[in-house]
């Protein structure tokens, strides 16, 4: 198929800083996409903006994916946001006694 027959969406989520918007990029990107022949995906950070670009073949695989997507960045916004100030004090993680 030629690329015109493709549905681009762009997601651009914003982060408290291109820290934690890396960090997203990296835990996210960890995961490919499971039909790679009818979806392409390329995260990139933008100062502190995460920002995914997706192309697939169908309308429905863009909704498909994209609420995959935010359901993923949903996750590691929570779990940042549980445990980033912990790490960067260096008080996460069990403590011997």
């Amino acid at each position: 198929m030629s690329d015109t027959a493709w549905h681009t969406v762009t997601v651009r989520i914003p982060f408290a800083s291109s820290k934690h918007a890396t960090i997203a990029k990296q835990v996210i990107e960890v995961d490919a996409e499971l039909q790679r022949d009818t979806v392409k995906r390329t995260l990139t950070v933008e100062g502190d903006e995460l920002i995914a670009k997706y192309k697939t073949l169908t309308i429905r695989l863009a909704r498909l994916t994209v609420n995959g997507f935010l359901e993923n960045v949903d996750l590691v916004v929570r779990t940042i946001g549980e445990f980033s100030e912990e790490a960067e004090n260096g008080s996460a993680g069990p403590q011997a006694t």
